[in-house]
């Protein structure tokens, strides 16, 4: 296991220990207390700040934001109720299709 993956599965435990918690304790229930809205909102905006890292060519800043990003992302799944395995299976099946055609492939 990587080290990118093994860290992966700590947070998301993390993030899916603080479902329920009270939102005065932590960020993160404070964040799925609000929904995939609120969650969504503020994964959009750390999207937007790793873009303007990546364009900036700044690696540091870019690793940092991309941090915030895979974190925001996780909770707006918790918040969704999506599991990462379910991410997982949509991944497994575009192994080995090319990206053009995969996405030819989708309904319209």
């Amino acid at each position: 296991m990587s080290r990118f993956s093994e860290t992966l599965e700590r947070l998301n435990a993390t993030i899916e220990s603080r479902v329920g918690a009270d939102p005065a304790s932590s960020y993160t229930a404070k964040l799925l207390a609000g929904g995939a809205a609120m969650a969504g909102k503020k994964f959009g905006e750390e999207a937007v700040e790793t873009v303007i890292a990546a364009v900036l060519a700044d690696p540091e800043a870019l690793a940092a934001e991309s941090a915030d990003l895979i974190y925001h992302w996780l909770v707006l799944l918790a918040a969704a109720g999506v599991p990462l395995d379910a991410v997982a299976a949509k991944l497994e099946a575009r192994e080995g299709r090319s990206g053009i055609e995969e996405k030819a492939s989708r309904p319209k």
